[in-house]
């Protein structure tokens, strides 16, 4: 009997989702929505995503332009944002929200660098567990019999 992969390519799968998504949320100077998916607010009596509550697009290559369906959801996105210190301003007006994205120093661009590295290398090591705990799996199902050696040399490799 061979080894089933599935669970291990399933798992492997979603890490690369969780990365390339943590990944989308570091701005490089470019404005993205993909920076507020993280924040959440009271609304309607539960904790709603921003993107839940508001229109969000692009102004211009640095601003993000956020208008709240409900004109009282303004005040509680401000501080929501603020409170999340992502090193983004934002200004209030009439019609809703305006987010300005500085652009990026060289140290800006340093600790993002090392934020980037951070998670990457957190990511590697969560796939070196996933593929250990497969390595483990393939090498007790030999020792109980359910598998020849040829196989679990096969699967290992």
């Amino acid at each position: 009997m061979t080894y089933n992969f599935s669970e291990f390519k399933k798992k492997a799968g979603d890490l690369a989702e969780h990365l390339a998504k943590e990944l989308s949320a570091i701005h490089t100077g470019r404005a993205s929505s993909a920076i507020l998916d993280g924040i959440f607010i009271e609304s309607y009596g539960a904790q709603l995503a921003v993107q839940h509550v508001a229109t969000i697009s692009n102004e211009d290559a640095r601003t993000l332009r956020i208008v709240p369906w409900e004109k009282g959801n303004g005040k509680e996105i401000e501080k929501a944002i603020n409170d999340a210190n992502l090193g983004i301003s934002v200004s209030t007006d009439e019609s809703g929200l305006r987010i300005f994205f500085p652009p990026l120093t060289t140290e800006r661009r340093v600790s993002f660098t090392k934020l980037v590295r951070d998670k990457v290398e957190s990511a590697r090591v969560t796939l070196k567990g996933v593929r250990e705990q497969a390595k483990n799996e393939i090498i007790s199902a030999e020792k109980d019999g359910d598998m020849s050696e040829d196989e679990k040399t096969r699967s290992l490799e």
